[in-house]
């Protein structure tokens, strides 16, 4: 929520009877606090202040500021403590404790996911379903983030620690972290060498007395499992997928339509998870150590795989694992070879961009989901709706708030546009939203179209996009593209741009 600037909308002096509020409001959120801790952190004569902020994604939330430290923050009427009151108070919520390079995710607004968290042998803490709970890093007891459990406790094991785990709110670093003024809390307290002993000891005894599966628990990311399962789909690839007359092949395409396709059931391909880290590194050692291809920079900053050695024993000998047999039968060809094709069928779908994911978090729709355009419709609707935004004067008409402000109007619109039309409001909805590609892959429809036209083709990354490509064939060939994607591959006309500038044929003198 912190992780970028917020905006501040007021700031003024806590009165006497809110500051009573206050108080109260703390000890029936906190009761684990004693009165004299509250008066401690909220004296009666001291500078409090309220500061009324906007966060980044538009969330309207109240700040609790002693001597410019933030104590607390409010937010849809619930109060959370800061990271600031934590190291105070380190045993105020239920802990979750996690890896210290997990940190700095969650200081880039990232939630705290179960496969990160370490179980400790006493097992843990009970929480329901929304309870404010706290996050620590291994090897230190000062909170560094705070939020809500995504799932109780029960549901946790039950999902064999897979999933969300914390919703962060708040984290050590974050914009909100970085009022803090008072020096004497302004870092995270090291453990004693003595507690670090005590802690080590504990984590051993959970590695010898812990079964198997406690331990993958504990361990889920093992580097040794992925890099062998990067290895078996990368050689089922090469075996069942890659023809040589796709060569010179993009890696990045080798990877999404080949390496992909090759996972077995019930397992996820994750290069990050694997020693290698990058596909570059991974196939520099597939070329170096086993001499399977062959990879070069055949236009600047796009690895393309050039030339596979289909003699090398490792590949020749290598077995395809029986449940995916029958995939390997069904390679896709070249565009006009034996194997039969079927046309993809179209749905039109937009994703949520991170612009708008504030826009739809009520109705649960985050960043990369995929609506239909009525399902869209319908959830901003009712999203306009819950909020009572429909003018009341005229209502064709839709009040923007600070969210529908941040979500579609540009910077210069902000003092200008106070109201939009519900057509012109779903009309600016759609433009921030992205169609989805169409499973084509750009090597082979351009090796299709050379073989149709016998011209040399070639593929070039399209500047400024990642991992997008441009298939270019020589002279002008609209026509024959376009009776290739039209008539083999079966795509609408209606999603087809560019048909309209091919040549008009003349009459003959």
């Amino acid at each position: 929520m912190f992780a970028r600037q917020f905006r501040v909308k007021s700031n003024t002096a806590i009165k006497g009877s809110d500051r009573r509020k206050l108080k109260a409001d703390i000890s029936a959120a906190f009761p684990s606090l004693s009165a004299d801790e509250i008066s401690e952190l909220v004296p009666n004569k001291e500078e409090l202040n309220v500061v009324k902020i906007y966060a980044h994604k538009g969330d309207a939330v109240t700040l609790y500021v002693l001597h410019k430290n933030p104590l607390f923050f409010e937010l849809e009427k619930r109060l959370y403590p800061t990271v600031y009151v934590l190291w105070r108070y380190p045993a105020l919520l239920p802990t979750f404790r996690t890896w210290p390079p997990v940190l700095q995710k969650l200081i880039g607004g990232a939630d705290l996911m179960l496969p990160g968290v370490v179980v400790p042998s006493s097992g843990l803490p009970d929480v329901k379903q929304g309870d404010c709970c706290a996050v620590t890093v291994v090897n230190n007891r000062a909170p560094v983030a705070v939020g809500t459990a995504a799932v109780s406790t029960a549901e946790m094991h039950g999902l064999g620690m897979k999933g969300r785990g914390v919703c962060v709110l708040h984290a050590y670093m974050d914009t909100l972290c970085e009022m803090v003024k008072d020096q004497a809390c302004s870092g995270i307290e090291e453990l004693s060498l003595a507690e670090q002993e005590e802690e080590k000891g504990q984590r051993d005894n959970e590695e010898e007395e812990g079964n198997e599966d406690d331990k993958k628990m504990l361990y889920p990311d093992s580097t040794e499992i992925m890099d062998a399962l990067l290895l078996q789909c990368f050689l089922h690839a090469l075996k069942s997928k890659v023809k040589k007359s796709e060569l010179p092949l993009l890696t990045s395409t080798f990877l999404r339509n080949h390496m992909f396709s090759c996972c077995p059931n019930g397992k996820q391909l994750d290069i990050k998870k694997s020693s290698y880290k990058k596909l570059s590194k991974f196939l520099q050692a597939m070329q170096q150590q086993h001499n399977l291809v062959r990879v070069k920079e055949l236009t600047k900053g796009v690895e393309s795989i050039v030339e596979v050695d289909w003699k090398n024993p490792e590949l020749r000998y290598f077995s395809v694992p029986e449940e995916t047999d029958v995939e390997a039968a069904q390679v896709q060809d070249g565009g006009e070879g034996e194997t039969p094709y079927h046309p993809p069928e179209i749905t039109t779908l937009y994703s949520v961009s991170a612009r708008l994911e504030p826009l739809f978090l009520d109705a649960n729709k985050r960043k990369g989901t995929m609506l239909l355009p009525a399902d869209m419709r319908n959830i901003v609707t009712e999203y306009v709706k819950k909020h009572e935004l429909v003018d009341e004067n005229n209502k064709n008409y839709v009040t923007i708030n600070p969210i529908l402000c941040d979500c579609l109007l540009e910077k210069y619109e902000y003092q200008e546009v106070e109201s939009l039309k519900w057509d012109d409001l779903f009309m600016i909805l759609y433009i921030h939203t992205n169609l989805e590609v169409y499973g084509l892959d750009p090597a082979v429809v351009a090796t299709a179209l050379q073989h149709r036209v016998q011209a040399s083709s070639v593929i070039q990354p399209i500047p400024g996009s990642k991992d997008k490509v441009l298939v270019q064939i020589q002279g002008n060939q609209i026509h024959q593209a376009g009776n290739l994607l039209l008539d083999h591959y079966q795509i609408p006309r209606k999603y087809i741009q560019g048909l309209e500038k091919a040549p008009k044929g003349g009459k003959k003198k």
